[in-house]
């Protein structure tokens, strides 16, 4: 591949998964990249792994002033900012009828606030520079319900809802949503009924890799000044919803 991509890249949720794949895609790409998550060991093996062009900070996306002070360590590690891919989010599903209340809070903060947090600390920036680029993860659960998944799939449809308004109200700022199909990651780890989480096993014998949906991102980076790649769903062939 070529390396020509000269974009400063924030992203999130970074240590594995779609956002470590996607860090390893603009890295190839040439992009400068300042990554975060929770777990900075992991953080800082990649960033080791991949050289100087990739720097680290933990991160909880839920907490607003630790983003915006992961936005400012990384305009002052690399000089600006072009692109913001909010990517961190959780999957806890569960039945509505499991009451699983701390769960639920967990998977708004996150996969809601998180993004809000995402885009409140560089829209100034995309603003004052009048460029910019933010992608949000999201899943094809935006587009659709199933059960055990009304609470997460409510989470999609608002980071949807959020990307859509962020390309309305500003012109100069390019806004694309990904939406994956299932995919072979380590999100849904974390749920707490037995019953769902063999059945998440289960749906997960035909998935994507991680690396379908980096390459997905990088096709909207890489888009000439002037296109907005607004919504990109990946699917494994196999998928039938």
């Amino acid at each position: 591949m070529t390396q020509s991509m000269n974009k400063v890249v924030l992203v999130t949720g970074a240590s594995s998964g779609i956002g470590e794949a996607t860090v390893r895609e603009l890295a190839s790409a040439g992009a400068q990249l300042f990554i975060g998550a929770r777990r900075g060991e992991r953080l800082r093996a990649l960033a080791v792994e991949l050289g100087d062009r990739v720097a680290w900070r933990e991160l909880d996306v839920t907490d607003g002033a630790d983003f915006d002070a992961f936005a400012d360590a990384a305009a002052e590690r690399f000089g600006r900012i072009d692109v913001l891919v909010n990517n961190a989010g959780v999957m806890p599903l569960s039945p509505l009828a499991a009451l699983k209340r701390d769960e639920w809070k967990r998977m708004i903060d996150v996969n809601i606030h998180g993004v809000l947090n995402g885009i409140a600390a560089v829209l100034p920036r995309f603003v004052a520079q009048r460029n910019g680029h933010v992608v949000n993860v999201a899943s094809v659960g935006a587009h659709l319900v199933l059960p055990t998944a009304a609470v997460y799939c409510g989470t999609k449809y608002a980071v949807w809802a959020i990307t859509e308004g962020l390309r309305q109200e500003h012109d100069e700022i390019r806004s694309t949503i990904i939406s994956p199909g299932v995919t072979a990651t380590e999100l849904g780890d974390d749920i707490s009924d037995p019953g769902v989480a063999a059945a998440l096993k289960d749906w997960r014998q035909k998935s994507l890799t991680p690396d379908a949906i980096a390459h997905a991102i990088r096709y909207a980076l890489e888009q000439p000044d002037g296109v907005d790649i607004n919504e990109i769903i990946v699917r494994p062939t196999a998928a039938n919803m």
